[in-house]
């Protein structure tokens, strides 16, 4: 099977975005060996979960806006994969208080991240790891959530995209793909123009991760 033709890509200074290298060989080494139809089922990739812990996260923070980030923010947007901890994206601002509401609910510090933030460890035992950002996409983020049948309060995938664009790992490279391979083109519309305005460099790699994740649901 001949592959679409993925985007050019241009060599960007690594000051500007650090895991530019390392994505864009991820990206080729996919683009080597996929397959088309090869993988889940389709009735698999359409299948949307949502199982959270018993405990409700807006029971214990009930004054400071959050979304839920993420591998439980992936639920809404691909079929869901294990993970066992919950993050939470919060105001910088907010931060002080978002804590004495943890300790409030006999919430357990366990350390510092090593980004702005902490994990903590919650009365059921659920690991939740807070993470602290005052970027102005961060406030766009926490301002204008997705709702999870549950009513929790999920990140937009725009915004998801984006912090997993940041983040850089693997793993948040497959998920990007992933989950934009299942998105209706209503939806990357809002991809597209939120890496256009935080990380206009990694749009031709956004491209490439949009045809790769097409495919696996060919």
């Amino acid at each position: 099977m001949t592959l679409p033709d993925l985007p050019n890509q241009v060599t960007v200074p690594a000051k500007l975005d650090p895991n530019a290298a390392k994505r864009k060989a991820l990206i080729q080494l996919i683009s080597k060996y996929i397959n088309p139809g090869s993988g889940s089922s389709i009735q698999f990739l359409k299948q949307r979960t949502w199982q959270l812990p018993m405990i409700t996260l807006q029971q214990i923070i009930p004054n400071s806006p959050f979304v839920i980030v993420g591998g439980v923010a992936t639920r809404l947007y691909m079929p869901e994969r294990m993970t066992l901890d919950i993050d939470i994206l919060i105001n910088t601002q907010d931060a002080q208080q978002v804590y004495q509401n943890l300790l409030n609910a006999n919430a357990s510090k366990i350390s510092n991240l090593s980004i702005p933030g902490s994990q903590w460890q919650l009365e059921d035992g659920t690991s939740l790891d807070v993470i602290e950002e005052d970027s102005e996409w961060a406030q766009n983020a926490i301002k204008s959530p997705n709702y999870a049948p549950d009513g929790s309060p999920v990140i937009q995938l725009s915004y998801l995209v984006l912090m997993k664009f940041l983040a850089g790992r693997s793993q948040d490279i497959a998920d990007i793909s992933r989950m934009l391979g299942s998105a209706q083109e209503v939806e990357l519309d809002p991809v597209k123009a939120v890496i256009t305005t935080y990380l206009p460099q990694a749009l031709e790699d956004l491209e490439s991760l949009i045809i790769l994740g097409k495919l696996e649901y060919s």
